[in-house]
């Protein structure tokens, strides 16, 4: 990554040639691997893109909780993407979306219980074996609690870092909007996450929907990061130091130029973190 940044941003269309043209300079970028699967000329622009920044593959499509196992022609044409691209870190969402040759345009949730575990760590020992590298785990956003739910959500992903040696993408929106949305602190939440696994960092904007009921946060990635979850950067940081930051932006999205200015804003507030702010509780 380059000197004395820390926040890469997430690839999006719009931006592709004004990047290729090295308009600008991100610390590095993520690209989503299905919009890259098939080469094509975008994909002539992402090589070309790849020969000086480091590349960040994030997966939305493995569907690691469907009981079915991995589909594995989507496993076949991911790990050729990896192959070629040779990116710095690769990563999955702890979510499925495929049951019974149906898919689903979402990341859908499952219940964290023993028998979702052993799913999901079985779905993430195929895809490890295939590439032959760990993969990181992103924890999901969540609008309900499961019933079936055995354990806690940093205990679960704990366990799959045990059993499978993959890291954890730690979503810092994710962890704050899961919490406002079923009633916990994020603070707490976070301090039971498996803080030494972390590969990665990602950063993004939230909306607030108004409801009868109350509020409902909705993980949109349409927005600047707001300051709750700067406020769990600064606690996690220590402990996850050498984390590349990923500013993720979807709805919504801006010109480059404010995408990365947003990435300097989060760049200057990590440099100007005092020395021992972290989270009390031990990691992991």
């Amino acid at each position: 990554m380059i000197a004395g940044r820390h926040t890469g941003i997430g690839l999006r269309a719009p931006h592709l040639a004004d990047l290729a043209a090295r308009a600008v300079s991100p610390a590095f970028i993520e690209i989503h691997a299905e919009n890259h699967m098939i080469e094509g000329p975008d994909f002539a622009l992402l090589r070309q893109l790849r020969q000086d920044l480091p590349v960040s593959v994030h997966g939305v499509g493995l569907s690691l909780g469907s009981a079915g196992g991995i589909d594995e022609l989507h496993l076949e044409r991911f790990a050729r993407l990896v192959a070629r691209i040779e990116p710095m870190l690769v990563s999955e969402h702890l979510a499925w979306s495929v049951a019974g040759g149906h898919y689903w345009n979402d990341l859908l949730p499952l219940p964290r219980s023993h028998e979702a575990l052993d799913i999901v760590a079985a779905n993430i020992g195929r895809v490890q074996d295939r590439l032959k590298r760990p993969l990181l785990i992103e924890n999901p956003s969540s609008y309900a609690a499961f019933a079936a739910s055995e354990m806690g959500e940093g205990d679960f992903l704990a366990a799959l870092v045990a059993r499978t040696g993959c890291g954890l993408l730690l979503d810092l929106n994710n962890v704050f909007v899961s919490a406002r949305n079923l009633g916990c602190d994020p603070v707490a939440d976070l301090a039971k996450m498996p803080l030494h696994a972390v590969g990665e960092i990602h950063l993004a904007g939230h909306s607030r929907v108004e409801r009868p009921d109350g509020p409902v946060l909705i993980d949109d990635h349409g927005g600047p990061v707001c300051d709750e979850v700067l406020a769990l950067l600064a606690l996690a940081r220590p402990l996850c130091p050498a984390a590349p930051l990923l500013l993720e932006w979807d709805s919504r999205l801006p010109p480059l130029a404010d995408l990365m200015a947003e990435a300097a804003r989060i760049d200057g507030f990590v440099s100007a973190l005092p020395v021992g702010e972290a989270l009390r509780h031990a990691a992991g």
